[in-house]
């Protein structure tokens, strides 16, 4: 004796490929936003991680290169006027 009866066995297959298909469809569309979102981060021409570090420190470096600059032109000031 059968469980089920066949109507009800095609209408699961049904549901359970509707679902699959459903699935299917928001995996794609996943991929395309995905790929869109990728795109426009790319035309953005925006700085990956390790340039940024490098321009980071660069900037760093800059910055304790002119706080001494400055100290020695104080000095240097200082020196001048106990000349003059």
């Amino acid at each position: 004796m059968q469980s089920k009866s066949r109507p009800l066995d095609d209408l699961t297959n049904l549901m359970t490929n509707a679902v699959g298909a459903v699935k299917g469809v928001g995996d794609e569309v996943k991929a395309i936003g995905r790929s869109q979102a990728e795109r426009i981060i790319a035309d953005l021409d925006l700085v990956g991680r390790d340039e940024y570090e490098v321009l980071k420190t660069m900037f760093e470096n800059s910055q304790a290169e002119i706080e001494a600059l400055r100290k020695e032109v104080k000095s240097l000031k200082s020196a001048v006027k106990k000349k003059a």
